[in-house]
C-alpha cells in the first residue's frame, strides 16, 4: 500500500532536505510553478477530492477558489497552516511537521501560488517545541535552495514563510479565532461572512489550512487527480492518518486509504483491545465527536460514511472507551476541558459548558438528581450548531449527547445508586 504521507518517515528522526530531495520532494512545485497555471493547479485539487483533514472535511480546492483571482484585490493574500492541533486525543500533525516537514512546506509553497499569496505563516502550538525547531531548520534549508524567497526557481513567484508559535488555547484552532491570534489580538472567532478568503488576515485575502492537508498537495500535482483518488476507498480521496488511544494492545497511527473500516483499524493495525477489556465505544475523530459502538465498527472512516451513523471524521484520532472506564467520568474530563477552553465570547457557550460541567460532576461523585438527565439533554439541544457565536460549545457536546443516547443507564445508576459504579473496577 502506498503512504505518500509518512512512507520515507523514520520515527524520531527528520528527513532533511537533501533525502526530501532524493525521494522527489519539490518535483511537484517544480512541476507546478515551469508547467501549470494558478488555475490549473486549483482544477487538479478540486478533481482530486481533497477534503480538509482538520476537522471540518471542506473541499480544499473549492475554499481556494474562493480567494479573488489577481486584480480583484488589493494588497498582500496570505496563506496559513492551522498546525494548532490542539484537539483532545490527537496526534497526527506532529508526525508530519518532525518527521517530514518540507513535504507540508512544499504543499503550502504550491497551494500560495494557486491562490498568489505573497505571504505564508505556519501557526503552531506552542507546546510543539521539536516541530517548531524541526520546521525552523527545513524553512532555513528552503531558502538556501531557493525554494523561498523572491523569484523562486526562476518562476517570477515568490513567497516568503514564516512560523508563529501561538501562546493560545483550543479556540485558536477555529479559524477565525486564529486570524485575530496571528494578528496579535485577543483569540476570539469572528463573524461569518466575511469569510476570510474575502477579508481575512489584516482584512485581506486568507486561507487556512490543516498541516496534513497540505502535505497531501504535492502528491496530487506531482501523479495527478486519478492517482491521488485511486489511493482511496470512499468518494474522498487519498490516504488518512489514523491514530487510536485507549485500553488498545498498541496505541498509536498508521497511514491508511482513506476509508478504512474501524474494525480494520481497531483489530488489525492497533491489534484489538487488551486483554480484560471489552470495546464499548469511540470518539472516531478526537474529543469532539459524537460515540459509535461496537454496531458501528464496519462503518467507512471517511467524512459521509460517519456522518451518516450520527457522528464525524474529525481528525480521524480515534479515543477507545472500555468496558472498565466510566463513560460519565470520560464525557465530564473532556467536558471539562471544553469549559475551560470557551474563549467567553458568547454566553451560551462559557456559561452552558460550565453548567454542563457541572451537572456531571455531581452525578460522577454521587450527587446527582433525578432530572440532570433532562438538564444535560436541555443543554445538548441549546448549545447545538446556529445558537452559539462559533462551533466550540457545539463541538464539545457532542460526547455528551451521543453518551445519553448510547450510555443512558450508566447515567441512571449513578444517580440511582448515588455513587460511580466503576470506582472499584480496574
Amino acid at each position: 500500500m502506498e503512504k505518500p504521507l509518512t512512507g520515507h518517515i523514520r520515527r524520531g528522526e527528520m528527513l532533511g532536505i537533501e533525502e526530501y530531495e532524493k525521494m522527489g520532494g519539490y518535483l511537484a512545485l517544480r512541476k507546478a510553478l515551469h508547467g501549470m497555471s494558478p488555475q490549473d493547479i486549483l482544477a487538479e485539487v478540486k478533481a482530486s477530492n481533497l477534503r480538509g483533514r482538520g476537522g471540518a472535511g471542506f473541499p480544499t480546492g473549492m475554499k481556494w477558489s474562493f480567494v479573488p483571482a489577481d486584480g480583484r484585490s488589493a494588497g498582500p493574500k496570505y496563506l496559513i497552516s492551522n498546525s494548532d492541533e490542539m484537539e483532545p486525543g490527537t496526534f497526527k500533525d506532529r508526525v508530519i511537521m518532525e518527521g517530514n516537514p518540507h513535504l507540508m512546506i512544499e504543499g503550502m509553497i504550491i497551494g500560495s501560488y494557486a491562490v498568489q499569496a505573497d505571504i505564508a505563516y505556519i501557526f503552531l502550538r506552542w507546546a510543539y517545541v521539536q516541530s517548531s525547531t524541526r520546521l525552523e531548520r527545513a524553512l532555513a534549508e528552503a531558502y538556501e535552495k531557493k525554494y523561498l524567497g523572491r523569484n523562486i526557481l526562476g518562476s517570477g513567484y515568490g513567497l516568503e514563510m514564516r512560523i508563529h508559535t501561538s501562546a493560545g488555547r483550543y479556540i485558536c484552532g477555529e479559524e477565525t479565532a486564529l486570524l485575530n491570534a496571528l494578528e496579535g489580538r485577543r483569540g476570539i472567532p469572528r463573524s461569518k461572512p466575511p469569510y476570510p478568503q474575502l477579508s481575512g488576515l489584516w482584512g485581506k485575502p486568507a486561507v487556512v489550512n490543516n498541516a496534513e492537508t497540505f502535505a497531501n498537495v504535492p502528491h496530487i500535482i506531482l501523479n495527478g487527480a486519478d492517482w491521488y483518488k485511486g489511493l482511496s476507498r470512499s468518494k474522498d480521496g487519498g490516504t488518512k492518518i489514523y491514530g487510536i488511544s485507549g485500553k488498545v494492545r498498541k496505541p498509536g497511527w498508521w497511514e491508511l486509504p482513506m476509508g478504512t473500516t474501524l474494525r480494520e483499524l481497531l483489530e488489525e493495525h492497533a491489534g484489538g483491545m487488551q486483554s480484560g477489556f471489552t470495546f464499548r465505544g469511540a470518539l472516531p475523530g478526537g474529543g469532539s465527536t459524537d460515540f459509535i459502538t461496537a454496531d458501528h465498527l464496519d462503518t467507512r472512516m471517511d467524512f459521509d460514511s460517519l456522518s451518516r451513523v450520527g457522528s464525524r471524521l474529525g481528525t480521524g484520532i480515534v479515543i477507545v472507551l472500555d468496558d472498565m472506564t466510566c463513560p460519565v467520568g470520560m464525557v465530564l474530563n473532556l467536558t471539562r476541558f471544553f469549559a475551560r477552553e470557551s474563549c467567553g465570547w458568547c454566553t451560551p457557550c462559557w456559561a452552558g459548558l460550565q453548567w454542563a460541567e457541572e451537572i456531571l460532576d455531581r452525578i460522577e461523585k454521587g450527587a446527582g438528581r433525578p432530572d440532570d438527565l433532562d438538564l444535560l439533554a436541555f443543554h445538548c439541544r441549546m448549545l447545538a450548531p446556529g445558537h452559539t457565536y462559533c462551533a466550540h460549545a457545539p463541538g464539545a457536546m457532542e460526547p455528551v449527547q451521543s453518551a445519553l443516547k448510547y450510555f443512558r443507564e450508566d447515567f441512571e445508576r449513578h444517580i440511582r445508586e448515588r455513587k460511580c459504579p466503576f470506582k472499584n473496577r480496574r
